[in-house]
């Protein structure tokens, strides 16, 4: 829709304008004189000559007083100041204001506060008393136990006969105080020496032997002694604890029932138990070979590969965790959750086997999202092999490592020649002893194939002794039940430094050229 305003010609413009002032008195007073264009400009010229003539000043003065202009003048100024007026008080009103408000608001906030601390003191006044009379409570509690068995000591010294039964014949019943009854049926049958080795195997992933052993050399270390309130669990109880907690991977609640313990009571016996393991067994059953060993080492995996000089096999795995509430993203595992379609957290271990599968050296507790070769850089193996500790000796790494002066890895470029084709057929022996270790350990030991309620401050050491427990187990050849299946997955990706040394590149070459030309290399990879 279109406006259009209707234009005016000259002479209804000019007889519009006129209508917009008011008529004015002419000097005779008798006729009323139009104000049109050509009278407008003969005052005008009249009054310039006045003005020039220098007469008449007063009177032009007067005429402009007179004239309505001066009233609008006068108004507009009026108002002005009648603004700044307004806007003066409006200021001292919004001061005043303001400062009320302010007034207001400290008041309050000192009301608040002094209720505050009113009520600090009140609850502090309750929590003192509690304290108190929980220490009373138990005090009495303490108190009443001693005489209770003194009073039983001596009816059982004036009455011999009849100690252990009540007067109605039956036995007596002695309930300790603060103590839930709960139902141990299922260790104790397990404990008895008549239980099936198959089945302890299949409990426990390793013979009744080895679980002696193990109670044996943990004996010092775990043993609690009896007090007044009650006797201390046993040490076989205790290490059947954290070893079937580990093997099944169950949680706690279900612990708590197998074994008749409360569930803060497993918990803190699996941390207990680890921790004396990683004191007492580590330094045994997991350390680096000495010169003997290592001499053997050598000597077996050159009769697997063909390749001398190797000391042991490297692989890292991932172990997955529940989503740590710092640094949460450093936790994060890329490929797993790719993988299995699945937000995943995961902690690292890397490990160097020997050719039986044994721990030799291990490295737990790194973030999930760094790769293999930033792990083996923190490392305790590559700071020890910087010391030289390491010479003469090559560790076999997969792709995932670089090619170092001590690290042994398969060649990872496009179109292999026939010499290294071969030498990644040789090396791929190797890889797999430490491969087929890692599937091994979890396998046995369920706890590391899922979420665990382990906080992550605590893990390393639970990790720990699920290595150690392993390497005894591997070192008393405790077979792993078929029936445990797990498959293991851990993407390598190639690092983005894969040569970390010429001299290392050149030492690979010449095996590779050694491996084929002297018959060592299979043909499979023609196949």
């Amino acid at each position: 829709m279109e406006i259009s305003f209707p234009f005016l010609n000259h002479e209804d413009c000019s007889s519009s304008l006129l209508g917009w002032f008011p008529e004015m008195d002419n000097k005779s007073g008798s006729n009323v004189v139009s104000f049109n264009g050509n009278d407008n400009l003969n005052k005008r010229r009249r009054k310039d000559d006045e003005i020039d003539g220098g007469g008449g000043g007063g009177g032009d003065l007067q005429d402009l007083k007179k004239s309505p202009w001066s009233d609008i003048l006068t108004s507009l100024i009026l108002l002005d100041e009648e603004e700044k007026r307004e806007q003066e008080q409006w200021s001292v009103d919004s001061q005043q204001d303001k400062a009320l408000f302010q007034q207001n608001q400290k008041r309050k906030s000192q009301a608040v506060d002094e209720y505050h601390n009113q009520l600090e003191d009140h609850y502090t006044q309750l929590d003192m008393m509690d304290h108190l009379r929980t220490k009373r409570s138990r005090s009495a509690a303490a108190s009443a136990v001693v005489v209770t068995a003194a009073a039983s000591e001596e009816v059982g010294s004036d009455r011999p006969a009849q100690s252990g039964h009540n007067n109605s014949g039956g036995p007596t019943q002695q309930r300790r105080l603060w103590v839930k009854d709960r139902s141990k049926d299922w260790w104790e049958e397990r404990n008895r020496p008549d239980f099936p080795e198959e089945q302890f195997r299949r409990d426990f992933r390793m013979s009744k032997g080895t679980f002696n052993m193990i109670c044996e050399e943990l004996e010092t270390a775990v043993m609690k002694r009896n007090t007044m309130l009650r006797d201390a669990i046993p040490v076989r109880q205790r290490v059947a604890v954290c070893i079937w907690r580990l093997a099944t991977g169950e949680p706690l609640r279900v612990v708590s029932k197998r074994f008749g313990l409360g569930i803060s009571t497993c918990h803190k016996l699996v941390l207990e138990v680890c921790s004396a393991i990683k004191t007492v067994l580590m330094p045994k059953f997991l350390q680096w070979p000495n010169e003997q060993k290592m001499k053997q080492t050598k000597e077996e995996f050159e009769s697997i590969s063909g390749i001398p000089n190797v000391g042991g096999s490297m692989y890292t795995t991932h172990v997955p965790i529940i989503a740590p509430k710092i640094n949460v993203s450093h936790y994060f595992n890329k490929r797993h959750t790719e993988r299995n379609q699945k937000t995943s957290y995961s902690i690292t271990v890397q490990g160097v086997v020997d050719p039986r599968g044994v721990f030799t050296d291990v490295c737990i507790g790194w973030p999930g999202s760094m790769p293999d070769d930033q792990v083996l850089e923190k490392s305790a193996l590559y700071q020890r092999a910087n010391k030289g500790l390491l010479k003469d000796v090559w560790v076999v790494g997969t792709s995932g490592h670089p090619l170092m002066d001590w690290v042994l890895v398969p060649y990872t470029q496009k179109n292999l020649t026939w010499t290294q084709h071969a030498f990644n057929e040789k090396i791929g022996d190797v890889q797999r002893v430490a491969k087929d270790s890692f599937t091994r350990l979890k396998r046995r030991w369920s706890c590391l194939q899922k979420r665990t309620e382990v906080k992550l401050q605590e893990l390393p050491v639970v990790l720990g002794a699920c290595c150690v427990l392993h390497n005894i187990c591997e070192m008393r050849h405790e077979e792993v039940d078929p029936e445990f299946q797990f498959e293991l997955f851990d993407d390598e990706m190639i690092p983005e430094n894969s040569l970390r040394s010429m001299n290392s590149s050149q030492a690979r070459d010449h095996l590779a050229h050694n491996l084929l030309h002297h018959g060592l290399a299979g043909t499979s990879f023609l196949q």
